[in-house]
């Protein structure tokens, strides 16, 4: 496999991401709720760490990586529009650049919209893109520092990526996701058939990332503000795709 994906819950219900490439070894970490268990988890798998990835400044992101940094001297990446708020950076990145981890090539994308300076990462050989508190599993951020508009442009851009492609978020939000999706599309039947499979992973206790960017086109509202049957369903037929958005967002806001 090109890269190994480990998902460490941390705090109530976030998670980090620990990435391995497989060919080098090398290991990056995504986001930092809390240092304990990243560091318990990298000990148990005998990685070591080459970099930590942020996406955006929420201290639910953010909050352990002086600890973590100070166990382990990895150099820390993020958004350059976000470096005043931010721990200190190795390196500051923005939309369209990309470096390396190991061998993986890594993709920077701007979604701004929950903040203004959110970044999602993108491994392309590995078909895994980590997009923090943007693009949710069954959902998307509030709309914190953004609006409707910002956040729409963000979505649209990923939905460009190869279907294949899956998600990892900052948040095991997806039941309660999933439970709105039925109040905005309750006869949709790839759905209706998510929601009963995402049930029964969560009474195992099993986590839900890593679905696919095409499973999701075809159950997120709000990845569907622009189809006409979900346009139809709200009653905003004629309206465009980022009012339809921003309807479902206030929806989901007071759900």
């Amino acid at each position: 496999m090109p890269v190994e994906i480990l998902t460490i819950p941390c705090l109530n219900d976030n998670y980090a991401y620990a990435v391995r490439d497989g060919e080098t070894g090398e290991v990056a970490v995504i986001d930092v709720p809390d240092a304990a268990p990243i560091l318990r988890a990298l000990s148990f798998k005998g990685w070591g760490l080459n970099q930590i990835l942020l996406t955006h400044h929420h201290p639910d992101h953010i909050g352990g990586v002086d600890v973590l940094h100070q166990a382990i001297d990895a150099p820390i990446v993020g958004a350059r529009a976000d470096m005043h708020r931010l721990p200190q950076l190795a390196l500051g990145v923005a939309e369209g650049d990309a470096f390396q981890l190991g061998n993986q090539t890594v993709e920077v994308h701007d979604v701004s919209g929950h903040t203004k300076g959110h970044v999602a990462y993108h491994f392309a050989e590995g078909n895994a893109l980590f997009t923090g508190d943007s693009l949710m599993i069954m959902g998307c951020g509030r709309l914190f520092e953004g609006d409707a508009e910002m956040m729409w442009a963000s979505l649209t851009k990923l939905m460009e990526l190869p279907a294949e492609t899956r998600i990892y978020s900052g948040h095991e939000y997806t039941a309660s996701n999933a439970k709105f999706a039925m109040s905005i599309e309750p006869e949709n039947r790839a759905l209706i058939e998510r929601t009963r499979q995402i049930s029964e992973a969560r009474a195992r206790g099993d986590d839900t990332m890593g679905a696919t960017l095409e499973l999701e086109m075809a159950t997120n509202p709000f990845l569907r503000a622009g189809r006409a049957e979900v346009k139809a369903a709200i009653g905003m037929k004629d309206a465009s795709d980022a009012e339809v958005f921003a309807e479902i967002r206030k929806r989901k806001d007071n759900f």
